[in-house]
């Protein structure tokens, strides 16, 4: 396993983000964390290595990965894998045929995906609630459930999960609580600051920054939950080869100056597109009329740049996302330009459409990943797209 150094959770965020579980390589004194592009390691004789025997079991650029983020989020111990969906597979195989699962209703369509498709038919169980109200948590709570996952803000409709409540919920009962931080980052929320035991990431997203790359990570506090999961990402494979975890490494060194104009271009667009007469609602926490406004400003630092919106029908949502010049039509998030998607096709097609709908994820949602370009060339370009619709 991986654990942090020490002397990094000294300093503040944007010094960790830079710094936090690297230092210069020691043969050469290279300032940045090599590339370690290898397979195997030689040993100097049986049962004698450098701490590294194969590279699915350890690499030192992977390590290095699992440092920084694991500081970033306040954890002790980081692990990275292939992608945020092996992430969460890592997590699930923390149980056992038999368990039960509480989750948050609106999840990333891939987490639903995992959970119906894959590990309902290995014998766990899954019960899909509100998470805004953590009195249903409680409520969906057997003497089976022993995990509750949910993302907070969620993809797409940006509903928020108290992580007090639920932290204390989860330790009253014994249960381990799963948050999936990737909208926020740890930059704006630091779940396991406020009760959560696990926090895991699509480091694809705003950790890495620049859409070249796909990961994911999970951190926890908890040392048996580390040994469990060390054996798995050994046991499974599902790890990142030492390439995309330079570029994750290289993506947190400015997460913090990168999150704050995702997050000033993400309160512009969000003010300008409530005013705007063919956008029917935004979905957006930092808006002072979304619901739960209150709980965002208590427990995120920032409202990142994360919008939905409901243009009222499929063709004028088609209209929108297909009209656009500087939001690219595209799959996922969190990069340094802007991407349009309609969740119900796309993110969230396997979502049974009964529950899409109930949740509000409607056909004319379009959600929206802001980038770090002008913010008035953002607004332009879905001015002249929504003018078509």
């Amino acid at each position: 396993m991986t654990r942090v150094f020490q002397d990094d959770l000294a300093s503040g965020f944007a010094t960790r983000a830079v710094h936090a579980g690297q230092r210069p390589d020691e043969p050469t004194g290279a300032i940045m964390t090599p590339i370690y592009q290898t397979s195997t390691y030689v040993q100097s004789g049986l049962g004698k290595h450098k701490g590294f025997e194969y590279a699915r079991t350890r690499n030192p650029t992977r390590d290095a990965l699992e440092r920084n983020v694991a500081a970033l989020e306040g954890g002790d111990h980081g692990f990275a894998f292939a992608s945020g969906l092996a992430a969460t597979d890592a997590v699930l195989k923390l149980l056992s045929a038999g368990d039960h699962v509480i989750c948050g209703e609106n999840v990333y369509g891939g987490t639903h995906r995992i959970m119906t498709h894959v590990f309902e038919r290995l014998g766990l169980t899954f019960t899909f609630v509100d998470t805004r109200d953590s009195a249903r948590i409680d409520a969906a709570s057997t003497s089976h459930t022993k995990m509750v996952f949910v993302e907070t803000p969620t993809n797409p409709m940006m509903y928020l999960t108290d992580l007090q409540a639920a932290g204390q919920l989860a330790r009253d009962r014994g249960l381990i609580l799963v948050v999936d931080n990737t909208f926020a980052t740890p930059c704006f929320q630091r779940p396991i600051e406020l009760g959560a035991e696990v926090v895991l990431h699509s480091t694809t997203k705003y950790l890495n920054g620049h859409s070249d790359m796909v990961g994911g990570v999970v951190v926890t506090t908890r040392d048996d939950v580390a040994d469990q999961l060390a054996f798995m990402q050994n046991a499974v494979g599902a790890v990142p080869g030492p390439l995309d975890c330079w570029l994750a490494l290289r993506g947190t060194k400015t997460l913090p100056i990168r999150m704050e104009r995702h997050d000033y271009n993400g309160r512009r667009i969000a003010a300008w597109l409530a005013q705007h007469p063919k956008v029917e609602r935004v979905y957006y926490p930092g808006l002072p009329d979304h619901p739960q406004h209150e709980l965002a400003c208590r427990q995120m630092k920032g409202f990142g740049g994360m919008i939905s919106l409901e243009l009222g029908s499929l063709a004028k949502a088609r209209a929108v996302v297909e009209r656009t010049r500087l939001f690219a039509l595209a799959e996922s998030l969190g990069g340094v330009e802007s991407l349009i998607g309609h969740p119900a096709t796309m993110t969230h097609a396997t979502v049974p459409k009964a529950m899409r709908e109930e949740m509000g994820l409607t056909d004319g949602l379009v959600r929206l990943s802001v980038g770090i370009e002008d913010a008035d060339d953002l607004t332009a370009d879905l001015d002249q797209a929504l003018a078509a619709s």
